[in-house]
Order: C-alpha cells, then structure tokens, then sequence
C-alpha cells in the first residue's frame, strides 16, 4: 500500500472528520471573535454619537450649557442625563421604550423640574418603513406632539382609543406603542424625580 492510499484510508476514518470539524470550528469561531472585535467598538462609537444628537435635540435650544454626557445618574437601572444652566437644573433626559408593531421602539425624552415634557426622539425601531417609521422625525412631525404635555392635562391614547394623539393609517400599533412609552416614562420621572436629585447631590 502506497504512502496516498495509507492516507486515504486514515482520512476517511473518523478521528480525522472530527479533527478537521473541529478545526473547522475553531477557525470559524476566531474568525468571528476577530470581526466582533474589529466591529464592537465602531458600533458602539456610532451608537454613543446618535445618542448625544439625541440628547441635544430633546431639549430647548439654549436651555442648557453642561455636559449633558457628564452630567448623569443612575436610577433603578436607568441613566438620566441632566440638563443644566448657570448650574441650575433645567430638564432630565432619559430612555424609555415599548414594544411595537415589529419590535421594541426605544426612545429618550426630556422633561424639565415640573414634569412637562420638553421634547422626545425615537431612538431606534424596527416598524414597517413607509407606515410605523411615521415616528421618525424625518419623515414627519408627529413625534413632536408631545412637546408641552403633563401628566395630569394630556389625554394620554391614540385618537383611536379616546385620546389625543394622531395614530397613523394602516399603523395604529406603532403610534400607540411611542405614546405608551412616553406615558410610562413620564409617570415614572414625576415619581422618581426627588429621588433622582437627592442621588445626584
């Protein structure tokens, strides 16, 4: 028996399948470690550089002259970027989310020391383009009706169900999902706001 038949014969029993699977293996599993490395960081990058367009956009311009990235607290498992000027508080802004037609939407929104909500973006979402992507602001205004409401004077629904936001044709799902959101999130800072600034004193 040559030396390329002995071979063959050793190829073809299963110690060397399983080697060269696992090998296999071991190269696709480092070649995929490599590109998470390489791709982790720009991504978060590009993800920390929305944010902060976010951050600002959210608030009045002028109505703050820190930094907002800096000037934070942490509370029950949120982040609340607050607003300041001439050292006194001016707005808190911090992410909130519901889950939508496709997906969670994820937003952040300001609210400034009365709880009156100064403005809200949408983050990231993954509703159907040309109807729930509506909540874009580059697609339309809506997202901007929420700027001036409070809790206690705003009718917190769709028109849909009774309230006093626009829903979207064909996308009720995705407009009440934003509103839901944005509700919760206020809810959630009027009750925690004395709470929020004694942590951050």
């Amino acid at each position: 028996m040559t030396l390329s038949e002995k071979f063959d014969v050793w190829r073809s029993k299963m110690p060397y399948q399983a080697g060269s699977l696992a090998l296999v293996g071991i190269l696709t599993s480092a070649a995929l470690a490599l590109a998470n490395q390489a791709t982790e960081k720009p991504i978060a990058d590009s993800l920390q550089k929305d944010l902060k367009v976010s951050l600002a956009q959210v608030l009045p311009v002028g109505s703050f002259d820190n930094d907002l990235a800096g000037t934070t607290v942490k509370h029950q498992g949120r982040t609340v970027y607050l607003a300041k000027k001439g050292g006194k508080l001016t707005g808190a802004v911090f992410e909130t989310s519901s889950k939508g037609y496709s997906g969670s939407i994820n937003v952040v929104m300001a609210v400034d020391p009365q709880g009156k909500v100064l403005g809200v973006r949408v983050l990231s979402h993954t509703e159907t383009p040309g109807l729930g992507d509506k909540i874009e602001t580059q697609k339309s205004d809506w997202i901007k009706s929420f700027i001036g409401k409070t809790l206690p004077g705003a009718k917190w629904a769709v028109k849909k169900d009774g309230g006093e936001f626009d829903q979207f044709a064909g996308a009720t799902i995705t407009p009440r999902a934003v509103v839901k959101a944005v509700h919760e999130g206020l809810q959630w800072y009027v009750q925690e706001n004395a709470a929020i600034l004694k942590e951050e004193k």
